[in-house]
């Protein structure tokens, strides 16, 4: 599947509703520039960007603003103007579709990842970089130099510290809670609830989940009730959910759900996002095929 993941459209979240155009863009590729290359002509971007309100103008200069961050290439096919998607960009996006369209919810018992750092003063921008990749992963901070995670992170810490030359400033350990005095509670988990809620702004997180669901249920429900969605609909009503949906998922660091608010809409919010994508998804496609084609 494709879709989109931590680009430069994640380290800017925002409010669900408040959408740049250039994170638009982003899925835009995302889902339909990689099954034919990578490449995208800029007037077919321009007609799909249109249907959600960003005008032509806009859409340049978003794109090139994506070309200096180096997420897109620009190139000519067939005499056309358009823009690739970089190598890098390319892996960023592969390496996020699980997390978008498959995000994992762990369990209390397969335990925790530290990473455990220290950058010196004169290598600042290196420390932002860590810092700013570990929250893209879904990292909580535990102190200044102690970020953790669900244990099954490991592996995608493990290669963005390669990938970013990083590794020898951090040390990655697995770890069990134990709680404070020994004492679990009845539950099993004393208070890493708690602890759970200082690592995590889920309060947060628990908005804009309910954000989510007051924004797409009713197109969902119109669609339940058997109410007929157009091809260009689909694409846009598609592009703005799981532009909102991705923004959702790499702010959810996906910790048990016991260990989360009882009153929890995430799991909501992922049925609902599910549901979408299998009514729009081809729908979409086929409005992005007869702008690409015609």
């Amino acid at each position: 599947m494709n879709t989109v993941s931590g680009t430069e459209a994640e380290s800017e979240p925002g409010p669900l509703g408040k959408v740049q155009p250039r994170q638009l863009i982003v899925t835009v590729y995302g889902l339909y520039a990689r099954d034919t290359g990578g490449w995208m002509s800029v007037a077919a971007l321009i007609q799909l960007l249109d249907a959600l309100g960003v005008e032509g103008p806009t859409v340049r200069s978003s794109v090139s603003r994506l070309k200096r961050a180096g997420l897109l290439e620009a190139e000519s096919v067939s005499g056309a103007a358009g823009y690739r998607i970089s190598p890098e960009t390319e892996r960023i996006l592969r390496d996020g579709d699980p997390r978008i369209f498959a995000a994992r919810r762990a369990t209390v018992d397969e335990g925790w990842v530290l990473v455990v750092f220290s950058v010196p003063e004169s290598e600042r921008a290196k420390r932002h970089t860590l810092r700013t990749q570990l929250t893209r992963l879904g990292f909580g901070s535990v102190s200044a130099g102690v970020w953790i995670a669900p244990g099954h992170v490991h592996g995608e810490a493990e290669d963005m510290l390669a990938r970013h030359g990083l590794r020898s400033y951090a040390d990655l350990f697995r770890a069990d809670y134990l709680s404070v005095a020994g004492d679990k509670g009845e539950d099993g988990n004393g208070d890493l609830p708690t602890k759970v809620r200082s690592w995590w702004d889920t309060v947060r997180l628990q908005q804009l989940y309910v954000e989510f669901l007051a924004a797409h249920r009713p197109v969902a429900a119109r669609i339940a009730r058997g109410g007929r969605v157009t091809d260009s609909e689909a694409f846009t009503t598609y592009i703005r959910v799981l532009t909102d949906w991705r923004r959702l998922v790499y702010l959810d660091p996906g910790v048990a759900r016991e260990l989360l608010p009882a009153e929890w809409s995430g799991t909501e919010a992922s049925e609902l996002f599910d549901e979408l994508h299998s009514r729009l998804a081809g729908p979409a496609h086929r409005h992005v095929e007869r702008v690409r084609t015609g």
